[in-house]
């Protein structure tokens, strides 16, 4: 289903500005922890380490878990991985994601579901059409850089909205409505001009996930961690019919 891409490698002028950082978000999680904490009467037993396999560490196992987890998906055969209530209070102390999806908001598309994974096990970041924005960017680069996930996945679909909108505006030359119009300017640059009407729309699917991973392989913090092989950007595709994710 999916292929590995290769490089990477962050820049070490940022060391101490990372763990400032890391160290920030630890205090914020024991503060939050102290707050919420159980009352006496439930209190939690000790909390022993996840009992599941190793999780995946390189980009091509990260592929692996996905494809697994898709044919469960699309088989019938999900497992709800990591919902137990020791894996629940294991993830209060940390968390270890192993792929960042950048999806659509669609709601027939929640990465979770699609590659029959739990708690803890994927970074989701969802905007309509996958567009980018700084907001987007950063947490990309957070749960790479800070979180050190060896994979990103840019999860496109069939019968998009957002791009069906953008390429029916642009034929038409009309305005979409307030904050929409963003969207389709975004996605604008994808429109695949040699193609006409329903196929125009398909093959735009296609073209802005590889826009998409394109723009986020060339930024320099990414790139260099891609070409050391820590990471690989992919661009993927899921179809509502058949539920097949594969790659672009």
């Amino acid at each position: 289903m999916f292929t590995r891409h290769t490089k990477s490698a962050p820049a070490p002028h940022n060391a101490t500005r990372r763990s400032v950082l890391r160290a920030a978000v630890a205090g914020t999680a024991a503060t939050g922890a102290a707050a919420l904490a159980a009352p006496a009467a439930l209190a939690a037993p000790v909390v022993r380490p996840r009992p599941e396999e190793p999780r995946p560490t390189t980009p091509a196992e990260a592929l692996r878990e996905l494809n697994a987890g898709n044919h469960r998906w699309r088989t019938f055969r999900e497992q709800h991985p990591h919902e137990t209530e020791v894996v629940r209070r294991t993830l209060v102390t940390g968390q270890h994601p192993f792929a960042i999806v950048l999806g659509c908001i669609d709601s027939r598309v929640a990465p979770e579901l699609v590659f029959d994974q739990g708690l803890g096990d994927l970074m989701t970041v969802r905007t309509a059409g996958e567009v980018l924005d700084e907001a987007v960017r950063g947490s990309i680069a957070y749960g790479v850089l800070e979180l050190g996930i060896p994979l990103v996945v840019v999860l496109g679909h069939q019968s998009c909205g957002a791009v069906s909108a953008a390429v029916d505006a642009d034929a038409s030359g009309s305005l979409l409505p307030a904050h929409i119009q963003y969207l389709a300017d975004e996605i604008k640059p994808a429109i695949d001009r040699t193609k006409t009407g329903d196929a125009r729309k398909d093959a735009t699917i296609n073209a802005n996930v590889s826009l998409i991973r394109g723009r986020l392989a060339a930024d320099p913090d990414l790139a260099a961690k891609i070409a050391d092989g820590s990471l690989a950007i992919v661009g993927a595709r899921y179809e509502l019919n058949t539920q097949v994710v594969h790659q672009i």
